[in-house]
């Protein structure tokens, strides 16, 4: 499975699905295989039991999944982030991971390519009220954070995206206070839900889509799911979000797919899944009740929204 190099991925030339769903018994199948610092050559994702975990919905299109986004850093129109993004490099890229751990350190992102990927077709449901469903490829935060030996006052993990306004176009506005920044608690972080995402449709992970590696954590609003990541820092206090800095009346900092509390512009009720013209009922915690309800026992959730 040959990957281009992410300065040559443009949204034209991704694996489209006819040749992702050919690839799927082979992915199904691979152990796994060392992705090179130039170019990628092989992204194969091996299934786990979390695999498929957005039950029968029907996949997104890649047109869909790369041209519809919100990454403020690139614009704020749904188009702006495909039109734009093409001017962020990529390469070199590290992630600093530091604060409670027991040894900080840099990761290059061809050190966290090493981490074993596998496949995860996840839901994903916009504060604003629209939702997709996303086959990425990626491997469990967890697996980094075991990694770093948290020490005992690790109780939150903060996130960072890369300010690099030369190259990030919305950056150059005051539309937020950058860098853009997100957090977790650790339980949340440590779930095996929440992943560290490099890819989508068994190719590399887009520009405009959160390159190089972003987060995904399903059960929340897209906007947790932080893209761009180049620093991962775990604290004893609950870290500063982006959005919640920028209007804490809207934006709370758990911010988990509830569509019995109403943002306070529009219901969360029900949301239109891109490519359908009917809504749909949104369901709690965006459909993953099951496996993360339990991390908010004896929680208001109206309160802690």
């Amino acid at each position: 499975m040959l990957i281009r190099k992410p300065a040559d991925h443009l949204p034209s030339d991704i694996t489209s699905e006819s040749v992702y769903f050919n690839r799927r018994q082979f992915m199904a199948g691979a152990a796994g295989l060392l992705l090179s610092a130039e170019t990628l050559a092989g992204l194969a994702a091996k299934k786990s039991p979390l695999s498929q975990l957005a039950g029968n919905d029907k996949l997104n299109s890649l047109k869909d999944i790369t041209s519809y986004n919100n990454f403020y850093e690139f614009g704020t129109d749904k188009s702006d982030p495909a039109e734009n993004a093409h001017t962020l490099r990529t390469r070199p890229w590290s992630v600093l991971v530091d604060g409670e751990v027991a040894k900080p350190r840099r990761f290059s992102i061809e050190e966290l390519l090493k981490f074993p990927l596998e496949e995860r077709v996840y839901r994903l449901r916009c504060v604003e009220g629209w939702s997709m469903v996303i086959p990425w490829v990626g491997f469990p935060l967890a697996s980094l954070i075991k990694q770093m030996n948290p020490t005992s006052r690790a109780k939150y993990v903060s996130f960072e995206t890369l300010q690099r306004p030369s190259e990030m176009p919305g950056q150059r506005q005051a539309v937020l206070d950058w860098p853009y920044r997100e957090g977790l608690r650790i339980d949340e972080a440590m779930h095996p839900l929440a992943i560290l995402s490099v890819g989508l449709y068994g190719n590399v992970l887009p520009n405009q889509n959160g390159a190089p590696i972003r987060l995904v954590v399903p059960w929340k609003y897209g906007f947790k799911s932080i893209k761009s990541i180049v620093r991962i820092r775990l604290q004893e206090t609950m870290p500063a979000t982006s959005w919640n800095m920028a209007n804490a009346h809207e934006y709370g900092f758990y911010s988990n797919v509830n569509p019995d509390v109403d943002h306070p512009r529009w219901s969360q009720a029900s949301e239109r899944r891109i490519g359908e013209f009917f809504k749909r009922k949104t369901l709690p915690f965006n459909g993953y009740a099951e496996q993360v309800a339990g991390l908010y026992r004896g929680m208001d959730l109206r309160k802690n929204f």
